[in-house]
């Protein structure tokens, strides 16, 4: 990967602006959250101190059948993240499923490159950009954090 161009870096600082990132939220709060396909999903979780439920909506990185897995394109450091890690409760919202309690697994450095490797053959402008924008986000060329789901029923 090269140094993060201008776009990356503008990408990378839309991701750290939190009112522009939560605004998909409401959608799937109201249940239009199938207006943004099934390349997006929003997952509830717990505050780690708080044990209130806080939301995020992030990218697919890949998905086969009861099997979502995301990446946390900010890093480790990210809200949403130390969360699961912390307490590793989920419900996803995608497409028309709404609340879904899903099993969380925190994939390996290896599992993770895979799993983007194979996004980038599947997508490779996207990946060009997301890439791009996660170097620029946290620095590191490392792949970024990846969590996979198990929604049992999610088809």
């Amino acid at each position: 990967m090269t140094a993060p161009n201008r776009t990356a870096r503008i990408t990378a600082r839309l991701l750290k602006t939190p009112w522009l990132m939560r605004m998909p939220i409401g959608l799937y709060r109201v249940g239009l959250g199938w207006l943004l396909g099934d390349r997006l999903l929003m997952i509830e979780h717990l505050g780690r101190v708080s044990h209130t439920p806080r939301y995020v909506v992030v990218e697919v990185v890949e998905r086969s059948h009861n099997v979502i897995r995301v990446a946390s394109g900010l890093g480790s450091g990210s809200q949403w993240y130390r969360n699961l890690r912390a307490n590793g409760v989920a419900y996803l919202s995608i497409g028309r499923a709404r609340r879904i309690r899903a099993n969380v697994r925190f994939l390996s450095e290896d599992e993770a490159a895979a799993s983007f490797a194979r996004y980038a053959a599947a997508h490779p402008q996207a990946w060009e950009q997301l890439s791009a924008a996660m170097e620029a986000a946290t620095g590191s060329t490392a792949p970024a954090p990846m969590v996979e789901f198990t929604p049992p029923g999610l088809r």
